[in-house]
């Protein structure tokens, strides 16, 4: 085994194999059978594919891999070998499927091939993403980009895919540029909810005057681990000076499992304060070993 091996890991694992190719025919599915066949675009450089496509009519599977291309090269030098390895090979896979794969063309409703091809074509990105890859490069000029910029990632593709409709308005038509958004729109919030899963984390505090019973509830009932900030409370304009020692309550639990903390928190303190907010990607401790039960 190769010193690169041992340090990070093989090239694919099962799982990574399982993602891309579910990506892959998520993707070709919402371009074969709702975007292509109905003059659709979408965001990134599957967006600009399209649209050369559209407009000069060459082979849109040629088109991606030649504009993919040169991000594949920047992704190798810049973030990784086997980032650049697994997506060159994604791009090839979809770029096969989408010529030989006779998907059907399920319907010529512009709101539903926006809605539905826009959801699939989310569901491929994320997949192939979680698998280790991507068949955009907009997504790698986007991360290098993040580096030596103050902005966003989110913010990145945005301003690149608001340059794309732009030329798609000026290029077909505005109707058409106006159903790329939406279709973008949908594939950016399928791909998103695709990456963080339905078990999603959100970190909960809790400030209450019944600390002790509601860790009791959390630890026992909800079987989670729990971590206890020493604070204070009541600091109120009427009665500053009487702020009284208080137990401040830290837990991860997943997005399912808010409604259920909430509900036990309030039975056992109407007047708890609670908020929520964003985990991403929490390792070590007992998230994971819980999780699972």
């Amino acid at each position: 085994m190769s010193s690169e091996t041992t340090k990070h890991g093989p090239l694919f694992t099962f799982s990574d194999v399982i993602y891309l190719i579910s990506g892959v025919i998520s993707a070709s599915f919402a371009l074969k059978s709702f975007l292509v066949p109905n003059h659709f675009l979408d965001g990134g450089v599957t967006g600009i594919s399209l649209l050369i496509h559209e407009v000069y009519h060459w082979n849109l599977g040629v088109v991606l891999l030649v504009l993919n291309l040169p991000f594949v090269i920047l992704a190798y030098f810049q973030i990784g070998k086997h980032f650049a390895v697994r997506s060159f090979l994604t791009i090839l896979l979809i770029i096969v499927t989408i010529s030989f794969v006779p998907f059907p063309e399920m319907t010529h409703d512009k709101l539903l091939v926006a809605m539905f091809g826009g959801f699939f074509m989310g569901i491929g990105i994320g997949l192939s993403m979680r698998g280790g890859g991507t068949f955009d490069g907009m997504e790698v000029l986007a991360l290098l980009t993040f580096k030596k910029s103050s902005f966003s990632i989110t913010e990145i593709i945005l301003g690149m895919n608001v340059i794309i409709f732009i030329i798609a308005a000026v290029f077909l038509k505005v109707e058409t540029a106006l159903y790329a958004i939406m279709t973008y729109l949908v594939a950016s919030q399928i791909t998103k909810y695709v990456i963080e899963g339905i078990e999603a984390y959100t970190g909960v505090t809790i400030v209450s005057g019944n600390s002790e019973e509601i860790k009791k509830a959390l630890v026992l009932t909800m079987n989670k681990g729990i971590t206890v900030y020493r604070g204070e409370r009541g600091f109120m304009k009427e009665s500053f000076e009487h702020s009284q020692d208080a137990d401040i309550i830290f837990t991860i639990v997943t997005r399912l499992e808010v409604r259920k903390l909430q509900n036990i928190v309030r039975a056992i303190d109407p007047k708890a304060f609670i908020f929520t907010q964003t985990v991403r990607e929490p390792q070590g401790g007992i998230v994971k070993e819980i999780v699972k039960h």
